[in-house]
């Protein structure tokens, strides 16, 4: 039924046909059911044809966002309705209530059957007990880019909509298109280059895993394997370090501070061993970091994510890429070996600077 009414969408979208004897949206979706706290995307393909569709419910217990999240505040059953110009369809969502107890019996258990957290509730019952929220796969050093990122006048696009729940503790992470495809919850535990990246911009901190030590050893760390390090002042200092790219608003406006992003191993760098970052016992740093803006140059939190920078080091500070705040995006790589220079050199050295980006809400 779905392929169906996706395969008319587009049809009449294309041809712009509007012979009223031809199918249209005029159907109704499989029924969905969901738990109270969750959330349920609607046909994320449709949203991808110009924001067209429209979604409304008069229903009290769920939600629905301009871009079809719905989400349930409690239980009952609702109608969202669907409209693209004259054609209109609807969906079904029954919100039930699951009652969940956060109970393990051990790590081992835990991490064998490991599902991410679905709620902030959960999130928080796991930093308590010192287990993950996110993804749990350690990353390559290289970012995993998106097979769309939007681009205007030949410049990435930094996604300005900055979607959180009401109470500010989950904050939705979407594709290029405008999706939501994710999600990451305050106060949670992280390891991943997505999912880390989308916390320091929302949230202006890091996961709770990280210290600011350098020397730490996952044996003493209640985190164990997922023990993350380096969250220090990052000083910009160019003159000192000439291979190093000026990053924006150093010295004036902003104070960036840097965290290790513990990958599989470095390879781009031979100062550094292409070791696993944290094998439990011990940790090899190596080369990947990430650099953001914690403080403005007053020592006041930054407020406000549009004026938070997120960048991504895999090859100890030479070359940078921003995080676009979108899966996958992450912005022209600048600096040192992008411009020819020698790896870490304070002879042969040549940073390209920041590349700008232009800022839109994908919303």
């Amino acid at each position: 039924m779905r392929i169906l009414i996706m395969f008319i969408i587009l049809l009449f979208t294309v041809t712009g046909c509007k012979d009223k004897n031809e199918p249209s949206l005029d159907a109704t979706f499989d029924d969905v059911t969901i738990n109270v706290g969750d959330t349920y995307q609607i046909e994320s393909e449709i949203n991808n044809l110009e924001g067209k569709v429209s979604f409304k419910t008069e229903a009290d217990n769920i939600t629905v966002s301009e871009i079809g999240l719905v989400k349930a505040l409690s239980v009952g059953e609702s109608i969202v309705d669907l409209s693209l110009g004259e054609y209109s369809s609807s969906i079904i969502i029954k919100v039930i209530e699951e009652e969940i107890t956060y109970e393990f019996t051990n790590e081992e258990d835990f991490y064998t059957d490991y599902e991410e957290a679905r709620t902030y509730e959960e999130a928080c019952f796991r930093t308590a007990n010192f287990l993950m929220s996110g993804d749990i796969v350690v990353p390559d050093e290289a970012p995993t880019l998106a097979g769309y990122q939007p681009k205007e006048n030949n410049l990435f696009i930094r996604n300005t909509t900055y979607y959180y729940s009401d109470d500010y503790n989950t904050y939705y992470i979407l594709d290029g298109y405008g999706n939501v495809v994710d999600h990451v919850f305050k106060g949670g535990a992280y390891i991943t280059l997505e999912e880390v990246c989308a916390y320091l911009l929302a949230f202006g901190d890091v996961p709770v895993n990280y210290v600011s030590g350098k020397s730490l050893k996952p044996t003493y760390s209640a985190w164990k394997e997922y023990l993350r390090l380096n969250n220090t002042y990052f000083s910009c200092d160019t003159e000192k370090y000439p291979y190093e790219p000026l990053l924006p608003g150093t010295g004036k406006i902003y104070d960036y501070y840097e965290i290790d992003l513990g990958t599989t191993g470095t390879t781009c760098d031979p100062y550094y061993q292409a070791k696993l970052y944290n094998n439990g016992i011990s940790i090899t740093r190596g080369a990947a970091r990430i650099v953001y803006t914690r403080y403005d140059v007053d020592g006041n939190n930054i407020v406000d994510p549009d004026e938070r920078y997120v960048f991504y080091t895999y090859n100890h500070y030479n070359d940078f890429q921003e995080y676009l705040n979108y899966e996958g995006g992450f912005g022209q790589m600048f600096g040192n070996i992008t411009g020819g220079g020698q790896l870490s050199s304070d002879e042969k050295y040549n940073p390209t600077p920041y590349v700008d980006v232009i800022r839109r809400a994908f919303l």
